[in-house]
């Protein structure tokens, strides 16, 4: 019994290792290298954000903030947690992931800046995915696993070799399995240097457009969009909207200096799919387990999802 993970993002690479602790030697076949996937783009912070549907998700994205957290502890790993202040330009109810984030509370008046009436506080995960993915892929080869760039055309072409197939492939599920539901949303970030800030800043919600703040040991992520749109190409007015926004909330980024814009394609659907299908493949004898869908929190749900691959996977070959 072998397995293979199709894709290597953050879900691929934590479903492979999670495949591999518990005994199951895995591949992984990827199109594009982890350094090229969308996960690399992202800012990667803890948070559930446009994912569905919340009550089915909350479990995995509380298996995910431990395990981040625990990492922060390892050296190398490129995870570091830290002080996070979301704010909102209304009044807002506690946020519905608020049971598996300890740390959460309320900010006081005195706390917010002074065109919000609402924010609370947290420690959130932060996965500096330069560093991060490396860590994953070097701890899936030293379980044993192995990595091969190649396209897949079909889930059987998988099947054919492995007696279990994991779909970790995000929008490309679209063409892979027929996936009608998948949408993109594309994400714009830009990358400047790193000028002392160690908090995140959140404010998601906003007219004015989605912002936040996320800094990292050497730079800092400023963001973002969050469009209906596959375009990938970076635009300079949004960027410099983008900019703007994070500067009139923490003016010390006046000084940075711009290194990089990035665009990013989220896997939007309606739900989350992490379920074993027994439609897909011609090849009866084979075990597909779908592992995408996750929207705007891949990393978010990374851990949780991956613990949730091996159950069906053990259920389903009786192990």
């Amino acid at each position: 019994m072998r397995a293979v993970v199709i894709g290597c993002g953050v879900s691929g690479l934590s479903s492979g290792i999670r495949l591999l602790e518990a005994g199951i030697p895995t591949d992984i076949w990827t199109r594009e290298p982890a350094a090229k996937t969308t996960s690399n783009v992202a800012a990667a912070f803890w948070y559930p954000y446009k994912v569905f549907p919340k009550d089915l998700i909350l479990g995995w994205a509380g298996t995910t903030y431990n395990e981040l957290s625990r990492l922060a502890c390892v050296s190398g790993s490129g995870v570091a947690v830290r002080e996070t202040v979301e704010v909102f330009s209304e009044p807002a109810p506690d946020p519905w992931w608020r049971e598996v984030v300890p740390s959460f509370r309320r900010l006081t008046r005195a706390e917010l800046p002074d065109d919000y009436p609402d924010g609370h506080f947290f420690y959130s995960p932060v996965a500096e995915m330069p560093i991060y993915l490396p860590y994953l892929q070097q701890r899936f080869e030293s379980l044993g696993g192995r990595i091969t760039l190649r396209s897949v055309g079909s889930i059987d072409e998988a099947a054919a070799h492995h007696s279990i197939v994991v779909n970790c492939t995000g929008l490309g599920a679209r063409e892979l399995v027929g996936d009608e539901e998948m949408t993109p949303i594309r994400g714009h970030v830009v990358r400047v240097s790193q000028v002392g800030l160690e908090r995140m800043f959140l404010d998601l919600y906003s007219a004015d457009g989605l912002t936040h703040i996320v800094p990292r040991s050497t730079d800092c992520v400023l963001g973002g969009v969050a469009e209906s749109s596959d375009d990938l190409e970076p635009d300079e007015t949004t960027g410099a909207e983008i900019v703007a926004r994070c500067i009139k909330r923490e003016p010390r980024l006046a000084e940075a200096t711009v290194l990089e814009h990035q665009v990013g394609l989220r896997p939007g659907r309606p739900r989350v799919r992490v379920e074993v299908d027994t439609g897909t493949t011609a090849v009866s004898d084979a075990v597909l387990v779908h592992n995408y869908g996750h929207g705007g929190a891949g990393v978010a749900l990374s851990w949780g999802c991956a613990a949730r691959v091996v159950e069906l996977v053990r259920a389903a070959v009786g192990r």
